[in-house]
Order: C-alpha cells, then sequence, then structure tokens
C-alpha cells in the first residue's frame, strides 16, 4: 500500500480519537434538561470518557511496546464503536456517564497508537510533516466534529452518539489495510516499575506537562464557549456547532505549516506562542460582547492549538528511550486526556463560586503561565535537534 494511503488510515483513526469530545461540545447546554442535571455536572459527559480514556492508557503504556500495535488499536476502535452506539440509548445521566466510562476504553488505544506508528513510520522534518497532517486532520474534525454533534442534535441530544459507530468499520480497514509497526523482532516486555523510571527525565517530565496543559484549555473552550453562544446570542446546537468550527479551520490550517514553522522557528519558539496565542484568546472572551468578537476569539485559539500540537507530538517521540516509544507517547496522551478530565472538574468550582468570566480567567492566567514556563525552561530540550 502506498505510503499516504497508511498515513490517511493513522489520520483517521486521530480523527475519531478527538472527535469524542468535539463532537458532544455544543450539545451539552442542550442535554441538562432532558438528563435532569445541571450546568456544572453536564461536563462530566466529557469528563468521565476522558478520566477512564487516561486510566486505562496506564495499561496500554505497559503493554503496547512488548505486543503488535494492531492487536491494541482494532479491539480499542471495536469498544470506542459500540459503547458509543450504547449511549444513544442512554435514558439518564447516570447510565449515560457508566457507558461513556466504557468508551474511554477504547479511545485510550487509539490516539497513542496512531501516534506511535507515524514515530516508526517517519523519521527527521517527514516525521514533523506527518504529524502535522494528523494534527490538520484533528483539525479538520474540530470542524465538522461540531457541526455534525450540532447538527445531529436538532433530531435528539442523543443522536450524536450514533456517529461513533463508525469506527467498527474502520476497525475492519485498519486490520487489513495497515502494516504492523512494532513487529516480534522489535518487541521489549517490560514491568510497570520501567515505566515509572522514565520520570527521572526531566525531558519527559516537561513535555507531558504541556501535553495536560494544551488540552485543559483546548477544554475550556469545548465545555463553556457552548453556554456563551447559547445565553448571549440564543445560539442552538447547530450553530454553536458551526461556530466552535472556525476554531478548526484555524487549527488545520496553521497545522498543515507545521514543517516550515518549525523548521525556520524551532519547536521550543513554535509552542511557546502558541500557548501566548490560546492565553489571548480565552482571554479576550470575558471583553467580547459582541458575536464578531466572541468569534474571533474561537478563531484566535484555534490558531494558537494549531502551532503548539504538531510540534508537541513530535517531541513526544523524540524524547522516548530506545524501545520505548509506544509506552512515552501513551504516557504523553495519558496527560492530554488528563487535561480534558481536568477542566470540567476544576473549571466548575470555579463557576459554581465565582461565576463564568473567572473560568475565563482562571484558563488565561494558566495559558500565560506555561508560555512563560517555557521561556524559562528554554534549555531543558538543548540535547534533542530542533529539526
Amino acid at each position: 500500500m502506498a505510503g499516504n494511503h497508511k498515513l490517511s488510515i493513522i489520520c483517521l483513526v486521530a480523527f475519531f480519537a478527538m472527535s469524542a469530545g468535539a463532537l458532544l461540545g455544543p450539545v451539552l447546554p442542550f442535554m441538562v434538561e432532558p438528563l435532569d442535571t445541571t450546568r456544572a455536572s453536564v461536563g462530566l459527559v466529557l469528563g468521565m470518557y476522558t478520566f477512564s480514556t487516561a486510566l486505562f492508557m496506564l495499561f496500554v503504556s505497559v503493554i503496547t511496546d512488548s505486543v503488535g500495535r494492531k492487536k491494541i488499536l482494532v479491539p480499542c476502535l471495536l469498544i470506542n464503536g459500540v459503547a458509543g452506539l450504547a449511549c444513544y440509548f442512554a435514558t439518564d445521566f447516570e447510565t449515560l456517564l457508566i457507558l461513556r466510562f466504557v468508551q474511554g476504553i477504547g479511545i485510550a488505544g487509539m490516539l497513542p497508537i496512531a501516534m506511535t506508528m507515524i514515530g516508526e513510520l517517519y523519521e527527521g522534518l517527514d516525521r514533523v510533516n506527518a504529524m502535522g497532517k494528523m494534527s490538520m486532520t484533528t483539525g479538520i474534525g474540530a470542524v465538522s466534529a461540531p457541526l455534525i454533534g450540532g447538527t445531529l442534535a436538532v433530531y435528539g441530544w442523543n443522536v450524536p452518539f450514533l456517529f461513533y459507530g463508525l469506527t467498527v468499520p474502520l476497525a475492519v480497514i485498519v486490520a487489513f489495510a495497515l502494516p504492523e509497526t512494532n513487529p516480534p523482532g522489535k518487541r521489549m516486555e517490560k514491568k510497570l516499575s520501567d515505566m515509572l523510571g522514565v520520570f527521572r527525565n526531566l525531558n519527559i517530565l516537561y513535555t507531558i506537562f504541556l501535553s495536560f496543559s494544551i488540552f485543559f484549555l483546548l477544554y475550556t473552550i469545548v465545555i463553556y464557549v457552548p453556554f456563551i453562544l447559547k445565553d448571549n446570542f440564543g445560539f442552538n446546537a447547530a450553530e454553536a456547532g458551526l461556530a466552535l468550527g472556525i476554531e478548526g479551520i484555524a487549527m488545520a490550517s496553521v497545522s498543515s505549516q507545521a514543517r516550515k514553522l518549525s523548521a525556520k522557528y524551532g519547536k521550543q519558539k513554535v509552542i511557546r506562542t502558541g500557548f501566548a496565542i490560546t492565553g489571548i484568546a480565552i482571554g479576550g472572551l470575558i471583553f467580547a460582547h459582541t458575536l464578531p468578537q466572541t468569534l474571533l476569539m474561537i478563531l484566535l485559539f484555534g490558531l494558537g492549538f494549531g502551532m503548539v500540537q504538531p510540534p508537541l507530538n513530535t517531541l513526544a517521540t523524540q524524547i522516548a528511550p530506545r524501545g520505548m516509544m509506544g509506552s512515552i507517547v501513551s504516557i504523553f496522551n495519558i496527560m492530554k486526556y488528563g487535561g480534558q478530565t481536568a477542566a470540567p472538574l476544576i473549571l466548575a468550582v470555579v463557576l459554581l463560586n465565582f461565576g463564568m468570566e473567572a473560568v475565563f480567567v482562571t484558563s488565561c492566567i494558566f495559558a500565560f503561565t506555561v508560555a512563560a514556563s517555557i521561556y524559562i525552561a528554554r534549555d531543558i530540550y538543548a540535547d534533542i535537534a530542533e529539526a
């Protein structure tokens, strides 16, 4: 199979892995009444699956380098699709949260394996380019998934869950069309203690912190901007999905230029600038009183996020010790979902006690703090090539 076909399938896996949250973002305000829950609690529809994903990624991180990639990826695609379809039939909030927990088990192996396979199929700037295309795909997903979810929600709050069923046929395609990038001769047996040992490496610790941070900021937008659009401008779910899609357009546009940006400015500078831009966008939402201003801030956030993701994903594959790329990438992705889980939990407390503006103030300060830390710790990747 031609290399571009392999990359297309891997990118499709990444698209579905990321759509688990983006699909439902604009639907959250419209789940509150039928599920008899509250604004502060409804974010758990996203937070429960991300908690489950992070938890089971620990298991994936231990076994991933000792078994075939497809032996993990195919079952995970099937679990995600079947559990996602089952969510359609949930009639109460508690049942839905249980099914989302199960769905998170499937999500756990999708994005780490996709990233690892790219890391094993490509090297150097070709790897940055492939990661950029994967990030562009997830950016396109950020455009289309909210719109798809919002449009399907017009027919019922639970109809968007049917979309997840598409990963069932994708599992079949992966099983027969992708090569095994971790053949028996390359596999390494290891224990959890081996995994814990890597945390003595400052490069690894800091990279996974950055992974946590950017997705904490993303879920500030995904969860709380739909409420602004509904309350201030009377948006329905489909319109909120379309508005959030603007973020994905910017994300995909910048991600497509990942190789050029990294080659010209270096990965650290691009990542630092991206975090600063997300901080400006989140802070700007506090002062955005008109629809054009709000949409501009959503667009700006997408630009910042698109600058961070490809070079950060590439760093995750570069810092991995020999024979542990799959494990390190899994831990890296655990922290992505850790950020997605922490956002609805921490920011719900802020919302209940201080109001919606305080939510954006909190995340804005966090974004600038991370950007400053990257500058302060700029020598941390001194032994890793910038190309």
